[in-house]
């Protein structure tokens, strides 16, 4: 059996019909307060964009890294710049609430290897396992 997909109680669909009033009213503070302050041009513009390209399988371009992710987004395909690049991210039902910019990391993991130029002698050796 096949779980359905619920926000603070609501389906997918039930979220989709209600205005952006009624569900600003369902986030937590701090995405409501955001919200509630009022959309950028920069957010305004992917709003738009999104709107646009609706049921189209387009990559949309941005850098509004703090755009809450909105019902209406959900099966779109956004790439969002991390600083360097843009990461292809596919919006699903969960992401519902949460900042584009959570999931376009900006940092990579430190991945150390072998000891660099100008290092001593003592701090050459590495053990062999």
């Amino acid at each position: 059996m096949a779980i359905k997909f619920t926000y603070r109680g609501k389906t997918l669909e039930e979220l989709k019909k209600m205005s952006l009033d009624d569900f600003i009213a369902l986030l937590p503070a701090r995405q409501r307060r955001s919200l509630k302050r009022g959309l950028s041009p920069r957010q305004k513009k992917l709003l738009k964009k999104i709107r646009m390209f609706k049921g189209k399988d387009k990559l949309i371009r941005t850098h509004a890294r703090d755009m809450v992710i909105l019902p209406e987004m959900v099966g779109s395909k956004i790439g969002v710049h991390n600083g360097k690049e843009f990461k292809t991210v596919e919006i699903t039902p969960e992401m519902i609430g949460h900042y584009l910019g959570e999931f376009a990391q900006t940092r990579k993991p430190v991945k150390h290897s072998a000891p660099g130029f100008g290092a001593t002698r003592s701090s050459k050796f590495v053990p062999l396992k």
